[in-house]
């Protein structure tokens, strides 16, 4: 009965072969933008590094502050139009519910992992 649990899990985890997220990051000014992709930590990565060319690059929008994942491309492009319809107040209000101190929700991916006895000297 293990065994079959396990494989049934497995399967589920891989039957899901497709994720969108839309997510909002912001600026140290407070400057928000609104955006969907088919892997948070890829563009989260891509935000921080300048490397999303026009609005998010120009007005440095590099810390995810918010975001949600859906199985159907079509309904996150609908949610990614939504909001961006939405006045300044009630995606401030979006970003609060789940995050109130607007901390970066992607601050420590993609960094260097050390182990003990490891020195930080030539990272």
């Amino acid at each position: 009965m293990r065994i079959w649990l396990r494989m049934t899990v497995c399967c589920e985890v891989a039957v899901k072969e497709h994720e969108y997220f839309v997510y909002i990051v912001c600026s140290q000014s407070g400057t928000l933008y609104i955006g969907m992709t088919n892997s948070i930590y890829r563009r989260a990565l891509q935000h921080k590094r300048g490397e999303i060319e026009g609005f998010a690059s120009k007005y440095h929008c590099d810390r995810l502050v918010w975001y949600e994942g859906y199985d159907d491309v079509r309904k996150a492009i609908d949610r990614e139009k939504q909001l961006k319809r939405w006045t300044r107040a009630e995606k401030v209000a979006l970003i609060e519910s789940k995050n109130p101190r607007w901390a970066d929700l992607a601050e420590k991916w993609g960094a260097q992992m050390l182990f003990a006895g490891e020195s930080m000297k030539g990272l």
